[in-house]
């Protein structure tokens, strides 16, 4: 069943994952993304404050999105995204970390320019195995109304 903007309501809880990230995904990613040394240098990653070497932000933001889209998108009337509205990395992550996430709908708004589409708000957050919350962002969707 294809899930339109009707079928998202607030206070649904749609768990997304796992994903286990390797330290070779970590550098690849780092090297072409953001090649920060505590990113792509183990040695550099154990003198920085992190201690070690630590996935970018936006690798796991790319993490959660795939998680997201897998469980989600692939199987909806998605329409895309105006954008996120908030975004923070909240704890590192690292080799060997399994991710797993949670999105929250915090609201639902039928669109004021288009009658075919509504705005899906969500919350969204992310866990290592261990329980820590490693990101967290609020971002919007855009999502096919059934034909009226």
């Amino acid at each position: 069943m294809v899930r339109h903007w009707e079928d998202f309501h607030v206070g649904d809880v749609i768990e997304v994952g796992p994903v286990t990230v390797s330290e070779e995904e970590i550098v690849e990613f780092a090297l072409r993304f953001d090649p920060q040394p505590f990113h792509v240098d183990a040695e550099a990653g154990r003198r920085s404050p992190f201690g070690g070497l630590i996935a970018s932000g936006w690798h796991t933001t790319a993490l959660f999105m795939g998680m997201f889209v897998r469980a989600v998108l692939l199987d909806s009337a998605s329409l895309g995204s105006p954008g996120v509205d908030e975004i923070r990395w909240t704890a590192p992550v690292r080799p060997g970390d399994t991710l797993t996430g949670r999105s929250t709908v915090t609201d639902v708004q039928p669109s004021s320019k288009d009658p075919r589409r509504g705005t899906v708000f969500t919350t969204n957050e992310v866990f290592n195995q261990d329980g820590v919350l490693v990101l967290r962002l609020r971002a919007r969707g855009f999502f096919a109304r059934r034909a009226l």
